[in-house]
């Protein structure tokens, strides 16, 4: 063997022990561990070998099941079951399991845009390779109908936002200036509510509801005296111009009932505010206690508004930046905000408070005066003070809303609030043909996040099991006991709380508030209702207030 060959394999043996060796004492200790992140370079690598590692064939296979109400059910059931102890219920893979194996397990909302039908199902189907993902031993169609659902995640908030985006720099332009690059968004947007809050009746004379030409002791005004028609779903009340501010006309209409009704806030047992103003609907302007959640950019000292109603600058903030330079940065998503931020965009506006710094310029107003996008509603906005215990032209004593637009000061107590879930997680703001927007109708809603003896609950074999009702009825509906119609927005009629609490019977014998068993059950009492939820042995007698 050759002198020089033999000096050379030496070397190489000694430099093979040596790095075998500091491998040995600084590397292999704690290799083994799960804590560390993943580096970045092997997230890239690993990933692109996954993306790689399904066969053609299978990588452009298409879901077979188109995305019905029954089939989205199907998939969240076997979501919740089989893969929300990982993954989370929004898929989001916020769990002890999902934040604590090597490698972490993905944020599928995100993850899932970059990838096919077929790679999806082939990931569930065949598992992946040195990860926690274990392969699936289902029915195709089963694989097929969670793939489905993945598509259509719940839209939840993180602790901590996604987004760095500022408007800073930015005014306002409307939302026609949107509509050129977001046409389908922009057409569903414009038929919702929200888009026509407040119509002018001279431009759009449908928007008024009821006959003018019916005589009522009532109504002591004529369509040529409203300026501005607001509400379309369960009032409607007409504001008259003088100078340069709007004034609510002394009388309103109840959709509901189809009757009309005296319009006027009295001084004392309702709205905070109504002490600091005459009582006088004519020396109440709507600019302080209405206009700025009915348009967008209202300005307190001039009272002019970039565009009436809840545009979508409302939202996203100014837009002119973005407008010109279409950039992720210089427009503001709140799906991509933390969770509090993220409800903020709602809250601002379906919520009881009062600015912290009441008087502005001599008047009292009733919206967060300088709040936008970008900024931290606290500084703006205080909810309405909750007194355990008292009943309030507000609240409940047990701190549920008493009356209309409180979704906000109801969701911030909630469980669901805590968790990420938001406003939009439900709702679609930019419009579908659900009421009030919703995502999905009646419990497939709910079921996409919860399920039976899922680990978001109920903890029961099936929906009726829980409810103790039959599957088809009212009693077996998620928002009839979670979400009761008790909270007054005209009248009797009422609508749905949202701390998403069960009220029990004991609570009503006890502070008053009303139970959802006895508004389906009129007829019995609260007593009645709770010897009921006794003999349901799997409920507990501590949560139900029975002991």
């Amino acid at each position: 063997m050759p002198r020089k060959f033999a000096i050379g394999l030496l070397a190489v043996v000694v430099v093979l022990a040596i790095g075998g060796g500091l491998l040995f004492r600084n590397a292999l200790p704690g290799l083994s561990s799960a804590r560390p992140a993943p580096p970045a370079i092997e997230i890239a690598v690993a990933t692109w070998l996954l993306l790689h590692s399904v066969p053609a064939a299978d990588a452009e296979r298409v879901n077979p099941l188109s995305p019905t109400e029954a089939g989205l059910a199907a998939g969240a059931a076997l979501f919740q079951q089989n893969c929300a102890v990982c993954h989370g219920f929004d898929g989001g893979g916020r769990t002890m399991i999902g934040t604590n194996v090597y490698p972490r397990a993905p944020a599928l909302r995100q993850a899932l845009p970059a990838l096919t039908d077929g790679q999806v199902f082939t990931f569930v189907h065949d598992g992946i390779r040195n990860t926690a993902m274990p392969a699936w031993h289902l029915p195709d169609n089963d694989i097929w109908q969670i793939v489905l659902f993945l598509r259509h995640l719940p839209p939840t908030a993180a602790r901590e936002a996604e987004q760095t985006a500022s408007v800073a720099g930015s005014h306002y332009v409307g939302s026609a200036a949107c509509q050129s690059c977001h046409t389908e968004i922009f057409a569903r947007w414009r038929k919702t509510r929200m888009a026509n809050v407040v119509r002018d009746p001279r431009e759009h004379p449908e928007a008024f509801i009821p006959d003018f030409s019916k005589p009522d002791p009532l109504l002591t005004f004529t369509k040529d005296d409203v300026a501005f028609v607001y509400g379309s779903r369960w009032k409607q009340r007409y504001f008259t111009k003088r100078g340069d501010d709007y004034f609510p006309l002394p009388a309103q209409w109840d959709i509901t009932n189809h009757r009309w009704l005296k319009y006027h806030v009295p001084l004392t047992g309702g709205d905070w505010w109504a002490p600091f103003y005459p009582d006088d609907n004519m020396q109440r302007p709507t600019g302080p206690l209405c206009d700025g959640c009915h348009s967008v950019n209202y300005d307190i000292a001039t009272k002019t508004v970039t565009e009436w109603n809840v545009g979508c600058e409302s939202c996203h903030g100014a837009g002119s930046d973005h407008a010109a330079h279409p950039l992720r940065t210089n427009i503001i998503n709140p799906a991509r905000l933390d969770y509090v931020a993220a409800n903020d965009t709602c809250i601002r506006c379906h919520s009881q408070g009062r600015p912290p710094t009441n008087p502005i310029n001599g008047k009292y107003f009733d919206w967060p005066v300088g709040f936008h996008m970008g900024l931290n509603l606290s500084d703006f906005w205080a909810l309405e003070t909750y007194k355990p215990g008292e009943a309030t032209f507000m609240q409940f004593p047990d701190g549920t809303s008493h009356k209309n637009r409180m979704q906000g000061n109801d969701f911030v107590q909630s469980l669901m609030y805590t968790r990420g879930v938001t406003c939009f997680s439900c709702h679609d703001p930019h419009g579908n043909d659900n009421v009030s927007l919703l995502r999905a109708r009646g419990n497939s809603l709910c079921l996409t996040c919860h399920g039976p003896n899922a680990q978001t609950g109920p903890f029961a074999a099936s929906i009726e099991a829980h409810t103790h009702h039959k599957p088809d009825s009212t009693g077996s509906l998620c928002v009839s006991c979670h979400m009761p119609k008790i909270e007054e927005t005209l009248g009797d009629v009422k609508v749905h709380a949202h701390t998403f609490r069960f009220i029990t019977p004991t609570e009503t014998q006890t502070l008053e508030i009303p139970n959802a068993c006895n508004l389906c059950h009129a007829d019995k009492t609260p007593a009645w209702a709770s010897d009921i939820l006794k003999s349901w042995k799997d409920r507990s007698p501590w949560r139900m207030g029975n002991n």
